[in-house]
């Protein structure tokens, strides 16, 4: 008789903890919530069922027993990273149709060479660069992962071999990962800010949180992730990086004058956003519906439907949701208050308290993904602080080292959008995220604890 595989193990357990949670001291409907809350994740982890028939599961779990209104579950579409997915759909599909990514993965072919390390580098670095001036993970991914793809194609690398594979995780990763250290340039950042301001009256400086966070969170960081890769999915380039660039192919030079001329606006208005008030999705949006106008733009009908994954919709949107039924129906606040009361946090034990409140946010995300943690701990900063003897800002920027360390793929929409726009399975990015959170809990958390030392945070 076979042995069941870990992941039948892990499920069957779920359902065992669901039913207790559903018939145990819980309150209800906070008791069936976890339990449902509980199976989701288990399932979305495992890769037991595609991620869109998990996310239909979550949605009839909840709605037929009325455990929140249709209004909390369906939130998620009215949230502003599912419509900068869609519109990533469409402008990723027009790069590729217009060629666009083949003539610039030309140009970055160069400074390639033959080193598929260099290649990795170069595209992270690129990621990186974009993050100081793009305020929207999918919107990074749906200019670079086309771009990253054309390039491996021009190099050798064939759909499903390790280069290609290894690029798009880095891809994936360096669209998202380092924007955690910059203000402005991710969801969770400004919830949290927006959440400190409102609740606390503390407000965040571009600077003073560049500096804390993006030496160790965004550079170190992004340095490991790459060895990963490497090392994870060795590979090597096969073709001459003149002769990839010379290999173009043939495309209507006017049409790519037109995407381009799209994108440069659009890309013009993201860096502005500030000064405008328009949010990168409902810019995404109008980029959208040029790319779709007849003679204008480059994404045919029939190019659309191929392009835009629901079911990918579909997984994004019941993430936010489980997060907004995490926040809502109070287990958010008592998974938090349990850590709480679990964790060593004491007034003079300065490693202890810094490591325990990151571990904190970075649990916290497990459950109600990463754009929920600021709203499941932000409330809690005060008593934190008094308990640690930190400061308030501190406790705050605690939630970043958290939320910014990602386990599972399922945390952070924009890693699912990068791989589907790369054709590559998404199970691949969860081999560098596992070891990569943990160098992150044993070797970054205590070396970024110095570095909030020696710039006097604690």
């Amino acid at each position: 008789m076979k042995s069941l595989p870990i992941r039948m193990i892990f499920f069957y357990a779920s359902l065992v903890a669901g039913l207790f949670l559903v018939l145990g001291p819980l309150p209800q409907p906070m008791g069936a919530s976890a339990a449902v809350v509980l199976l989701t994740l288990v399932l979305w982890s495992t890769g037991l069922l595609p991620p869109f028939v998990t996310a239909l599961i979550f949605f009839a779990a909840v709605l037929i027993p009325g455990l929140a209104p249709p209004d909390l579950v369906f939130s998620g579409f009215g949230s502003e990273a599912i419509w900068l997915i869609v519109s990533g759909f469409v402008i990723g599909a027009a790069i590729r149709e217009a060629g666009l990514g083949a003539r610039l993965a030309g140009g970055i072919a160069p400074l390639v060479g033959q080193s598929y390390v260099r290649l990795v580098a170069v595209m992270t670095v690129a990621a990186m660069a974009l993050g100081f001036v793009m305020p929207s993970s999918v919107g990074r991914a749906v200019v670079l992962v086309p771009v990253g793809m054309a390039l491996a194609r021009q190099l050798g690398f064939a759909q499903g071999s390790n280069g290609r594979i290894g690029l798009a995780v880095a891809l994936a990763l360096a669209c998202n990962m380092p924007s955690f250290a910059i203000l402005p340039s991710n969801i969770p950042n400004m919830i949290l800010a927006g959440a400190a301001e409102t609740l606390h009256a503390e407000r965040f400086g571009y600077t003073s949180y560049l500096a804390l966070h993006y030496p160790v969170l965004g550079v170190l960081k992004s340095a490991i992730a790459i060895a990963l890769v490497v090392i994870l999915f060795p590979d090597r380039v096969t073709r001459d990086a003149t002769e990839a660039a010379e290999a173009k192919p043939v495309h209507d030079t006017r049409l790519q004058g037109r995407v381009a001329l799209i994108l440069a606006g659009t890309l013009a208005l993201w860096m502005t956003d500030s000064l405008h008030g328009v949010g990168p999705a409902w810019i995404g949006i109008g980029t959208a519906v040029l790319l779709l106008l007849p003679r204008i733009g480059a994404v045919t009908p029939r190019s659309f439907n191929a392009s835009v994954d629901f079911g990918m919709v579909l997984f994004v949107a019941a993430a936010l949701g489980l997060g907004a039924l995490v926040n809502v129906s109070g287990l958010g606040a008592v998974v938090g208050a349990a850590l709480q009361d679990m964790l060593p946090l004491a007034q003079g034990r300065s490693f202890v308290n810094f490591f325990s409140l990151s571990t904190m946010s970075g649990l916290t995300g497990l459950v109600a993904t990463t754009p929920g943690v600021p709203t499941v701990l932000t409330p809690m900063a005060p008593s934190l602080a008094e308990t640690t003897g930190m400061s308030l800002q501190a406790v705050l920027m605690t939630q970043v080292v958290g939320f910014s360390t990602v386990v599972f793929p399922y945390q952070v929409g924009p890693l699912v959008l990068a791989m589907q726009l790369a054709e590559e399975r998404l199970g691949h990015v969860l081999r560098v995220t596992l070891p990569l959170a943990a160098i992150t809990i044993f070797v970054l958390i205590p070396v970024d604890w110095l570095w909030w030392r020696l710039l006097g945070w604690l």
